[in-house]
Order: structure tokens, then C-alpha cells, then sequence
């Protein structure tokens, strides 16, 4: 039996009609009405149990996503009432992300763009709101104290005193996006030279020769310099992750829209073939990408693996000539097709999320994490199928990141 589909069988499934899309977001700024009213001012964990979020208080990495639902569901409703609804949730919801990084609380990593860029850069730019302003810029400061000058990235877990954390991951080139905004903001190049150092020392190690990529780069805490790859959350160290790889597409997109370094279009087109040439007959990736065809039973899928790579694919079509751009936002279409078709969540009694079929962690005998999330809603995967759908809905309107 055949594990993959060929890049170019991914190209003959059926593509995302305009309307069944909107349809989609329709759906998605539905349940977010309803999520919001049930939650009464609180966020969902990373993960739902059962199909289900328990929500509670803003910590942890992923809340930053919720509240980015929010500020999509705001910008693509066009009832007035439900606009003004969404507004006010998501001006309390700055508030608590300005207090949560004015106290510090649980902000010691380097997840400060996932957390303040769907939240408060989105809130700023949106409307105007000066607390998102500020607490962004507090978030991208704190984001700075992780950068270590020795090994040129910002280092991604754990104390900086102790020599075991001098690691990088890929997921980061979604964060460094705060520090562009920051040195925009700011007119301080210093922010804008630490994001593309860091830029630079991931694109120079996390891919390998094939296009696949490392999840995680481990450095020398004497000098600097590069050791070696392993992964935190895939199968194994030679395995691909495949959340890992689809932020790398994602990453690189965003990477060549800030620097326009010709040498990250090459890098996009590898990580991006790698991806599509490892996906199963449905399009949507298994957890990792070492799994396919035939590994139905025993693995999971990661639906939030498939939302990050449309929305890398759709930034990156905006950046091409038409033709290269045309196809990856094709590409784009059929993979959020299937998501429509098989992985959104349309049954509120099966789930209160957007995307059923994703994967936190799953834990292995040749990785270091814990099971948690598994084919559960993930609240990322949730944030980019929105954000996929506003993106393919709206080609022209400006990216968060």
C-alpha cells in the first residue's frame, strides 16, 4: 500500500469554493460567540478534553489564540451588534494580557508572539487600542531578554543560567514577528536586528538536506556555536514533526516578507515539497510525518499541523510572481478544503472547538514529552483555520504577524 500522495496528486484534489469557505467562517465566528459566552471572561487550555475546553485563568502559551478568534471573528462579522460584542470581549481580554505581562506571570519563554500578536498587536491595529500598543511592546522587551549574543537566537525554554536550555525550536519564527512590530513602533533597530540574527541561525541549521526540519537546535553554552538537531514533540530524532514543519513554512514566509533574503524562498519551497510529498489520500497530516497511509488505527492526526501550513502558503502567495504564487495558493485551497470537509467542527454537541483531530503531544520512547491533546481541539489549530479562511476570504487584508 502506498504511505503518501505525490505533490502532484495533492494537486488534482478539489479546491475550496468561495462560498463554501465563507460558509465555513460563518460557522467559526458562531462558535465563538458561544464559546465566549460560556467562558464568562476566561480562557481556554491549549487543549479540550473530550472535544470540550475547560476554561480557566491567562497563563500558559496558547491563550493569545483565543483571544486572535476573537479579534477574527470581529474583523470578518459584519452584523453590528456582533461586532460590538466581540470589540468589548476583546478590549477585556487586552486588559488582561497588559496586567499579565506588567506581573510577569508565566512570561519566562520565548512564546511572547504567540501570546501578544493575535491579541494586542491585533488589538492596535485593529482599533486603535493603546493597552495593546503597550502591552505588546512590554511583551517584545521581554522576548529580548531571551536572546543569547554568543549563539545569535532567542532561547526558547527554561532558565537562562542553566547550560541545558541553550536550544532554539522552530515554533520561535512565529514569535519573532513581535519584534519587527516593536522596531516599527519604536523606530529602535535593536529589536529588528535580534529578530533577524534569529532568523538567520534557524534557517542556517533547521533544515535538513531532504527538506525536512528539525523540531529543536542545541548550542555550544561556551561559544555558541551549533551542536546538533533533535526533536522535543515528534516520533524521534530522525523523524519529522509535523507541526514543526509547518511552522517552518509559515516561519519562512513571514522570515522572506520581513528580509526579502532570496535564499528563504528556497528554503520555503523545500520545507513546503517535504510537507505536501508526506501528507495521506485526505491531505491533513498524522502527528508526525514519518506516519501515512495504513497508520490510521494506531497514530493520530495533527488537523493544527495543516491550518499553520495554508496560512504559510497564503502569506507566501502574496509574495511570489503570479504564477509560483498562484499554485501555492491552490495548494493552500485543497488543504483547507479537506479541512472543511472532514476536520471542522459543525456539531456543537460533539465539541465546542473549531477543528476537531488535533495533537498537543504525543508522547514516545524517543522524545521527552508527556501525552496531552491527543486527537483533541487544539486551541492554535482553532485560531489558524480562521485564520486561513479570513486569509483566503481576503488576500489583501494585513496579517497580525
Amino acid at each position: 500500500m502506498k504511505k503518501y500522495l505525490t505533490c502532484e496528486e495533492v494537486e488534482n484534489h478539489p479546491e475550496t469554493a468561495l462560498e463554501e469557505a465563507r460558509e465555513a467562517l460563518q460557522n467559526c465566528i458562531e462558535v465563538t460567540e458561544r464559546d465566549l459566552r460560556r467562558y464568562q471572561g476566561q480562557f481556554p487550555p491549549a487543549n479540550s478534553e473530550n472535544g470540550f475546553y475547560q476554561p480557566g485563568p491567562n497563563i500558559g502559551w496558547t491563550t493569545g489564540f483565543w483571544a486572535g478568534e476573537v479579534w477574527l471573528s470581529y474583523m470578518n462579522t459584519k452584523n453590528s451588534q456582533q461586532k460590538e460584542f466581540f470589540h468589548k470581549e476583546a478590549d477585556h481580554q487586552v486588559d488582561s494580557f497588559l496586567e499579565r505581562i506588567r506581573n510577569k506571570v508565566d512570561v519566562d519563554h520565548h512564546d511572547m508572539g504567540f501570546l501578544y500578536i493575535p491579541s494586542c498587536v491585533a488589538a492596535w491595529k485593529l482599533t486603535g487600542n493603546t493597552k495593546g500598543r503597550e502591552a505588546a511592546l512590554l511583551a517584545a522587551d521581554q522576548l529580548m531578554k531571551r536572546y543569547r549574543p554568543e549563539g545569535s537566537y532567542l532561547q526558547a525554554w527554561g532558565s537562562m543560567d542553566d547550560p541545558k536550555n541553550h536550544r532554539l525550536i522552530i515554533d520561535c519564527l512565529l514569535n519573532v514577528p513581535l519584534l519587527y512590530f516593536a522596531s516599527q513602533e519604536t523606530g529602535e533597530k535593536r529589536y529588528r536586528d535580534v529578530a533577524e540574527k534569529h532568523i538567520h541561525t534557524t534557517m542556517q541549521h533547521i533544515m535538513r538536506d531532504d527538506g525536512s526540519t528539525w523540531h529543536t537546535l542545541y548550542f555550544d553554552p561556551s561559544d555558541g556555536h551549533f551542536l546538533h538537531g533533535a526533536t522535543a514533540q515528534g516520533y524521534s530524532n530522525t523523524t519529522t514533526w509535523a507541526r514543526g514543519q509547518a511552522w517552518g513554512i509559515y516561519g519562512t514566509a513571514l522570515s522572506y516578507g520581513r528580509t526579502m533574503n532570496t535564499e528563504y524562498v528556497k528554503a520555503f519551497r523545500s520545507i513546503t515539497a517535504y510537507f505536501l510529498n508526506h501528507l495521506p489520500d485526505d491531505l491533513c497530516p498524522f502527528w508526525d510525518l514519518s506516519f501515512g497511509m495504513g497508520d490510521e488505527k494506531r497514530e493520530p492526526r495533527d488537523s493544527s499541523a495543516s491550518a499553520i501550513a495554508c496560512c504559510g502558503l497564503l502569506a507566501m502567495s502574496r509574495l511570489l510572481p503570479e504564477e509560483e504564487g498562484g499554485r501555492y495558493r491552490k495548494i493552500a485551497s485543497r488543504l483547507l478544503h479537506s479541512l472543511i470537509q472532514f476536520y471542522q467542527v459543525t456539531d456543537s454537541s460533539v465539541s465546542d472547538g473549531q477543528l476537531l483531530h488535533g495533537t498537543y503531544a504525543k508522547a514516545t520512547p524517543y522524545n521527552d514529552c508527556k501525552n496531552g491533546g491527543v486527537d483533541e481541539c487544539v486551541i492554535w489549530g482553532d485560531y489558524f483555520f480562521m485564520e486561513a479562511l479570513s486569509q483566503f476570504l481576503n488576500p489583501d487584508q494585513e496579517l497580525f504577524w
